[in-house]
């Protein structure tokens, strides 16, 4: 499914959508070049989860808690390989009780679980405030979720161009 968003408030509005579909054991990818709106994406799915704390990306720290309706982990995969990731704990989160949110998830897809959501943020050359957002279903769980969010968008911000491919 991919979906155009005219400004950074459309980005954090769609992140919203997705946060309140979410579920315990969620894992999101987030793909995207710097400054694509990875982050404004992420504080869209923290409201969505009920977390009003200000969201960062996680850069230097590598992962970020937050408590909402369910706990968000937000992790910054950039300076990690596998085995770094393995030696901090990640699977723990994997698999837990809250939401993983992922940027720069290719550094550690030999840890990723079998079924995940991706999310891709690209640039759209003619307007710089305008984003393309791809949601790709790692599993038919995620296919489901996808189905739903097309469905929120299209209700909620009412202008959602959205096409399933």
């Amino acid at each position: 499914m991919k979906m155009f968003s005219d400004s950074p408030g459309q980005t954090i509005a769609a992140g919203r959508a997705l946060g309140k579909l979410m579920k315990p054991g969620s894992v999101v990818c987030l793909r995207g070049k710097l400054g694509a709106g990875k982050t404004h994406f992420a504080k869209g799915i923290a409201l969505g989860l009920g977390i009003q704390e200000h969201i960062t990306s996680p850069t230097f720290t590598i992962i970020n808690e937050y408590e909402g309706r369910l706990p968000l982990y937000h992790v910054d995969a950039y300076r990690l390989d596998d085995g770094e990731a393995y030696e901090l704990g990640l699977e723990e989160y994997l698999y837990g009780p809250g939401v993983t949110l992922i940027e720069w998830p290719e550094r550690i897809e030999g840890l990723l679980p079998d079924e995940y959501l991706t999310v891709m943020i690209d640039y759209i050359e003619t307007d710089s405030e305008a984003r393309e957002l791809q949601f790709l279903a790692g599993g038919p769980g995620y296919g489901t979720l996808v189905d739903k969010l097309a469905q929120t968008l299209t209700k909620e911000l009412n202008t959602c161009v959205c096409s399933r491919d």
